[in-house]
């Protein structure tokens, strides 16, 4: 089979695209034949080796983190799903596997697809909208009046993050472009400020929590604007000991690194009376069934930036780095209707 594959870390030029063995399922487990996949910023990064601390696939290794196919097998001991079955995921954590035609899922990280999307359509959510999801409701508790703030809204994660929000009652505020105004504003947005030009700090009223999506000197202003007791969460930071403990299940060798790498954030954090939370997700089968009942009753909707054909994935890699995409950037194989 074709597939995207990981050869060493650093540049584009430790990716190519190459043959490599069908994988077949264990027990527990489901060959999906890959329809399309989303790109999202931590496939990058996993190649360029910034979350090696964590993560170190056997190299050469078939990059991709989530997917929409149907399945062409089951293990075993898999009862979930039979062939033929329209399905879409966030591979596992240590697994990687969905830039290819086939790749092998646990089966309790799929879900069926929410039936009103295509293929394109489906591949775009698993990933980002499981980091909304776990971020706004889980982390963040958001309610009916809560006022959030959520930096970057145009991209991936931003865009499910404010319709989330929205669906629990949120009164959302976003940082945006001007050419993402009218997207965050026709997904939801009640406030949008233009980072271009203004300081959200200097823009709106004190929030209760704030979904960090851009890192940086804008993690840093987050924690300016959040009340007393309320709680900033984040993608784009630095990981911190709760990230190493509840998100990796780390020893206390990577709490010692993540205490050790986050103290700038940490520090700003208690300075300002607030919490710091690094969040890194966990794929769920169970919590994409969620998604795809918001999806069906029109609480949710992905927001598609381009597609390009699998031959072309170094080129959709290329456009994702450059960090202009509103949405999500899609691959598609060819040969599924």
């Amino acid at each position: 089979m074709r597939a995207f594959v990981l050869t060493g870390y650093g540049g584009p030029e430790n990716t190519e695209l190459r043959d490599m063995p069908k994988p077949m399922p264990g027990a527990g487990e489901v060959l999906v034949r890959v329809a399309a996949a989303g790109l999202n910023p931590v496939d990058w990064k996993i190649r360029e080796g910034q979350l090696r601390t964590v993560l170190r696939p056997d190299l050469p290794a078939t990059a991709g983190n989530e997917l929409a196919g149907t399945v062409e097998a089951v293990g075993s001991a898999a009862k979930k799903f039979v062939v033929g079955d329209k399905v879409y995921a966030r591979t596992g954590k240590d697994a990687l596997g969905a830039f290819a035609e086939y790749a092998v899922v646990d089966e309790d990280h799929l879900a069926a697809m929410p039936e009103s999307l295509d293929f394109v359509e489906a591949a775009a959510i698993p990933l980002a909208a499981l980091t909304a999801l776990q971020a706004i409701r889980d982390e963040l508790q958001v309610g009916q009046g809560f006022r959030l703030l959520i930096t970057g809204g145009a991209g991936g994660v931003g865009t499910f993050a404010i319709q989330i929000a929205k669906a629990l009652g949120a009164h959302v505020i976003t940082t945006a472009s001007p050419r993402g105004r009218e997207l965050v504003e026709s997904l939801g947005a009640d406030e949008v400020v233009n980072y271009e030009n203004v300081q959200f700090e200097d823009e709106i009223a004190p929030v209760d929590g704030a979904f960090d999506l851009v890192g940086g000197t804008t993690l840093s202003r987050c924690f300016e604007i959040v009340k007393k007791g309320g709680r900033v969460v984040s993608v784009a930071g630095m990981p911190e000991p709760r990230t190493a403990r509840q998100d990796m299940d780390g020893g206390s060798a990577l709490v010692a690194l993540f205490w050790v790498a986050s103290a700038k954030y940490r520090m700003q954090a208690r300075l300002a009376g607030v919490d710091y939370r690094y969040l890194f997700m966990h794929p769920g089968g169970s919590e994409l069934a969620e998604l795809a009942r918001m999806v069906e009753c029109g609480k949710l909707r992905p927001v598609i930036d381009s597609t390009y054909a699998f031959a072309e994935i170094a080129d959709a890699m290329a456009e994702l780095e450059r960090g202009h995409a509103k949405g999500k950037i899609v691959v598609t194989m060819g040969g599924e209707s």
